[in-house]
């Protein structure tokens, strides 16, 4: 794509991310069309569910520290990112939502069946590698953070213990319960909200909103490295992979067992109610990133603290500084969106593998209906675990990941993209061209930001 037509698609990119926000805000108010409070509110939350729990499980403890480093090293000046990466996450998103919905397959099950093995054996294995180590980092995340509130615990025992819950939940709790967890999960990114608004952090809320409207850049060679972080965490492959098949989870738990059924099943107002899902967890996904980055640029960056390695150091950092209660509640919010994002990362991996090689797959069966399914999740989460026993850093192991979804995003966001365009599978359905444009541009930047993190590194 040449750099004239990628600036044009750039510069065409609010428009059509005003246009969906404005349908799926639509979306919502007529859900909302009843006459009591407390029955608007309990329809709006019954439209969430994937879309929710999947922009949740982006800001894991992985993206605390991302966004934790970018508040720390630059202030507010990169805020507008969290306003340009919404509509990018949130297209890409909806379009592999649609895939799940139209066709009653997962994403690893379509790329299977309209192109060549390799690409997806590729695309699968390079997933393997980045949640294995994503899932290492986010245990040791987890249970440092909860070191941070009783010192004398045991880290070893807390890693494995976190671990055993984390395989506990997904094995033996039924998905209809298990799917109202994650939901509530994905409260615990409230901390990072809460925390905005502690007196002791003194927000320069005037700066920080005043950043997120005007794009601001000094082109260093560290700061576009770090963006390309923030793309990276932002746009995840492993969201790809869990968002499609959540949606078909979501119809085979209505009693939609089988692929024809799912795909009679789809309407327009099944699409609606989709978008609202997707765009309402993009946008508080993206929404907990500003207040994680603005948090950071008034208490650190102000302070001269500009080195941020992991997100126990920055709740580390804002204790002598903001307080106990700053300090409390980003360790808190590492706890709770680790116990969310932990299972996400697993099953990523494990709905991509068993569609890959057709093994019965999916959180409603149980352990012995189908025991490759579990088994991934099983090996992924443990070789996680065990990635912190072998010696090797954790801010290596999210190098690592860094480098292996750089490679992954940009060829399975060409394939979303296609799939998602192609009338003959999508039907009536067929994504939109403002869809499109945003799934190219998104294909542009994961590009560029792949190939620049790669190289920062080798």
């Amino acid at each position: 794509m040449a750099e004239k037509d990628i600036f044009e698609k750039m510069a065409e990119a609010p428009a059509i991310a005003l246009e969906n926000a404005v349908e799926a805000t639509q979306v919502v108010v007529d859900t909302l069309k009843v006459d009591q409070p407390a029955k608007k509110a309990k329809a709006y939350w019954k439209t969430l569910g994937p879309g929710l729990t999947t922009g949740a499980a982006d800001d894991d403890c992985s993206g605390i520290v991302t966004y934790s480093q970018e508040g720390a090293k630059y202030g507010f000046q990169l805020n507008w990112l969290a306003l340009f990466t919404f509509p990018l996450m949130a297209g890409v998103q909806e379009m592999c939502a649609r895939i799940g919905l139209v066709t009653g397959r997962g994403l690893a099950a379509n790329i299977r069946k309209y192109f060549p093995r390799w690409i997806l054996i590729v695309a699968t294995l390079l997933l393997f590698c980045a949640n294995t180590f994503n899932i290492g980092a986010d245990i040791a995340a987890m249970s440092e953070a909860t070191r941070l509130l009783f010192p004398t615990w045991n880290f070893v025992v807390l890693a494995i213990g976190f671990t055993l819950a984390t395989l506990a939940l997904q094995i033996f709790v039924s998905y209809k319960v298990y799917s109202k967890y994650l939901k509530w999960l994905s409260f615990a990114l409230m901390a990072y909200v809460i925390t905005a608004f502690l007196p002791s952090v003194n927000m320069n809320w005037g700066e920080a909103l005043k950043s997120l409207a005007i794009p601001s850049l000094s082109l260093s060679k560290e700061q576009i490295i770090l963006i390309c972080g923030i793309l990276g965490t932002t746009i995840s492959p492993y969201l790809f992979f869990w968002q499609t098949s959540q949606e078909v989870e979501e119809q085979t738990m209505l009693g939609k067992i089988t692929e024809k059924l799912r795909q009679d099943g789809v309407s327009n107002r099944k699409i609606k109610r989709m978008r609202t899902d997707v765009w309402s967890g993009m946008f508080y996904s993206n929404a907990v990133m500003f207040f994680i980055v603005s948090v950071c640029a008034s208490v650190l960056h102000q302070n001269g603290i500009t080195n941020i390695a992991t997100a126990s150091d920055a709740a580390n950092a804002l204790r002598p500084i903001a307080g106990d209660n700053a300090y409390l509640l980003f360790a808190v919010g590492i706890i709770g969106i680790g116990l969310l994002a932990i299972p996400i990362l697993a099953g990523g991996i494990s709905y991509a593998l068993s569609e890959s090689f057709g093994w019965e797959e999916g959180l409603y069966h149980k352990l012995k209906e189908a025991s490759a399914f579990y088994g991934v999740i099983i090996i992924a989460t443990v070789v996680g675990l065990m990635i912190n026993f072998l010696g090797i850093d954790p801010i290596k192991a999210l190098i690592y990941s860094a480098v292996a979804n750089g490679l992954a995003a940009p060829l399975l966001l060409v394939l979303i993209v296609l799939i998602s365009s192609n009338k003959k599978i999508m039907g009536e359905h067929v994504s939109s061209t403002g869809y499109k444009i945003l799934g190219w541009l998104c294909v542009a930047l994961m590009t560029v930001a792949g190939l620049a993190t790669i190289y920062s590194f080798f």
